[in-house]
C-alpha cells in the first residue's frame, strides 16, 4: 500500500487525488508532447484551457496567463503544436492534465531554436541597441520599398502613401520575400538602395503568413544588411503579433506594412488642417497688428503739428527762460554783494589787536621762564639733600670709616657674637676688599660665644 496505509484504512477522495497527483508529479518528469489543439478556451483571467489529442487519445492541458503571454503566436483550434509541461492532477475534479510551460508549432522546433540563437547573437553584438538606431525623417521626399512587386503589401503601402501624401515619390527595390533565395535578395535590395542613395527612408515589408513564410526576415544576411544601412529602415513584416529579427534590427518596427507607410509619411489632411489653423492664427494676428498700427498712426497724426508753430512756441519759451535767467542772475549778484558786505563788517568787528596780544605773550613768556628757574633751583636743592642721605646710608661709606661686615659660611650677615662658634670660618668685608678669619677666644676676656 502507498504511504504506509493498510488494507482496512479508509481515506477520503481528497486524499486519494492528492496521492495520485504526488505520484504523477514525482514519477513523470517534464517532457515534450506533440498533438493537435482542440476544445480551446481562452478565459477572461488570461489562462488558456484546451485538449491535446492525436488519432487515438487526448489529454487536458492548462497554460497559465504569464506563460501564454510569452508565446510568439496566437493559439488556434486545430493547430499542431509541441508543448513542454508537467503531468499532474487537478484535485478538485480528479482530472488528469498537463501544466504547460512552453509551446511551439509542430515541426518548427528547429526554426525556433535557430531564431532564438541568432537573436541572442545579434543582441549580444549590439544590433538591437537604441543608441545605433536612426531617426525617421518627418517629411521625406522619396520613400524606398523593399518587397516583391506582386506582394499585396506593396499595394497597401503605395495606396497609403498616395492617400496620406501624394507628393511623395515611391521607388521599388524588387526582391523575393519568400523562398530559399529570399534572404539574399532582400539583403541585396537593401544594399542597392543604400548605394544609389536616392530615397530618404526605406520600408522593408511583407504581408502576413506562417513562420515559414516569414522566415527570410529571420535570417542573418537580412539582419546585417539592415544594420549596415545608412538609410533609416522601417520594418513592416506580417501582422501585429508577428515579430521577426528584422523588426529588432530596424530603426523602427511597424505592426503591418500599412502602419509602416503611415509611420514614414505625414498626413496631408492633418498638415492641411494644421496649415488652415496656422493661416487663421496668422490672419487674426495680422488683423490685430493692422488695428494697432492704425490706432498708432491716428495718435501720431493728432500729435503732428506744423514746424512753424512749433518753432514759435519754442521761441516764446526761450524768451521766457532768458528773462527768468536774467532775473535770477541779478538776484544772485545782489545776494552775494550783500553777503560780502556783511562778512566785511563782521571781520572788522572781530579783527584782533596784534600788538596787545604780542605784549601779553611776551609777559607770559617771562613769567614762565622765572617759574622754570625757580622750580629748577628747588629741585637742585632737593636732589642735593637726597644725595647726602644716600651717601650717609651707603654701606661702603661705613666701611670706609673703619667698620667691617662679617658673614658666616652660609653668607648670612653676623650681627651678634652669639651667632658664631669657635673654629667657625667667616668672611670679613672691608672697604677695600674681602678677607677670611677663624673665630678664636680672646685672651683675658670673657667670651660671649656659646660653648
Amino acid at each position: 500500500m502507498f504511504f504506509g496505509a493498510s488494507q482496512n484504512d479508509v481515506i477520503s477522495v481528497s486524499s486519494l487525488n492528492r496521492m495520485a497527483r504526488d505520484l504523477l508529479e514525482s514519477g513523470l518528469p517534464p517532457m515534450w508532447i506533440g498533438g493537435e489543439i482542440s476544445n480551446l478556451t481562452l478565459a477572461a483571467s488570461g489562462h488558456g484551457y484546451f485538449s491535446l489529442k492525436d488519432a487515438g487519445a487526448q489529454v487536458r492541458c492548462v497554460m497559465f496567463r504569464n506563460k501564454l503571454a510569452a508565446l510568439g503566436f496566437r493559439l488556434q483550434e486545430g493547430m499542431q503544436v509541441e508543448l513542454r509541461g508537467t503531468v499532474t492532477l487537478y484535485e478538485a475534479r480528479g482530472d488528469y492534465q498537463i501544466n504547460v510551460d512552453s509551446m511551439r508549432s509542430a515541426g518548427l522546433g528547429r526554426l525556433y531554436e535557430a531564431y532564438e540563437r541568432l537573436k541572442a547573437q545579434l543582441e549580444k553584438e549590439g544590433l538591437f541597441d537604441n543608441q545605433r538606431k536612426q531617426t525617421i525623417p518627418a517629411n521625406p521626399r522619396r520613400v524606398g520599398i523593399v518587397t516583391s512587386p506582386a506582394a499585396a503589401a506593396l499595394r497597401d503601402v503605395v495606396t497609403t502613401l498616395r492617400r496620406r501624401m501624394p507628393s511623395i515619390e515611391v521607388i521599388l527595390y524588387p526582391c523575393q520575400v519568400q523562398g530559399q533565395t529570399a534572404a539574399q535578395q532582400i539583403a541585396a535590395a537593401i544594399a542597392t538602395a543604400n548605394r544609389r542613395n536616392e530615397v530618404d527612408v526605406l520600408i522593408v515589408c511583407r504581408g502576413g503568413g506562417s513562420i515559414e513564410d516569414l522566415w527570410a526576415f529571420n535570417e542573418e544576411p537580412v539582419a546585417r544588411a539592415i544594420a549596415a544601412s545608412t538609410l533609416p529602415v522601417v520594418s513592416g513584416v506580417g501582422h501585429e503579433t508577428d515579430f521577426t529579427i528584422a523588426d529588432f534590427v530596424a530603426d523602427r518596427r511597424a505592426p503591418t506594412p500599412t502602419a509602416a507607410a503611415e509611420m514614414v509619411s505625414p498626413s496631408r489632411d492633418a498638415m492641411q488642417q494644421q496649415l488652415d489653423l496656422t493661416r487663421r492664427h496668422l490672419a487674426r494676428a495680422l488683423g490685430r497688428l493692422l488695428t494697432d498700427k492704425t490706432q498708432r498712426l491716428d495718435y501720431l497724426a493728432r500729435r503732428l503739428q506744423h514746424p512753424g508753430d512749433k518753432l514759435r512756441r519754442q521761441q516764446a519759451s526761450l524768451q521766457q527762460l532768458e528773462a527768468r535767467l536774467q532775473r535770477s542772475l541779478q538776484q544772485g549778484l545782489q545776494q552775494r554783494a550783500w553777503r560780502i558786505s556783511s562778512l566785511q563788517h563782521r571781520l572788522q568787528r572781530q579783527r584782533p589787536d596784534i600788538r596787545r596780544q604780542q605784549a601779553g605773550l611776551q609777559h607770559q613768556a617771562q613769567a614762565l621762564q622765572a617759574t622754570i628757574h625757580q622750580r629748577l633751583a628747588h629741585s637742585t636743592l632737593a636732589l642735593g639733600r637726597l644725595e647726602a642721605t644716600l651717601l650717609a646710608m651707603n654701606p661702603e661709606a661705613v666701611l670706609a670709616r673703619g667698620y667691617a661686615i662679617v658673614q658666616n659660611a652660609a653668607g648670612q650677615v653676623v650681627r651678634s657674637p652669639g651667632e658664631l662658634q669657635f673654629g667657625e670660618h667667616v668672611q670679613i668685608h672691608l672697604a677695600e676688599g674681602v678677607t677670611g678669619a677663624r673665630i678664636e677666644p680672646l685672651h683675658g676676656t670673657q667670651s660671649e660665644l656659646p660653648f
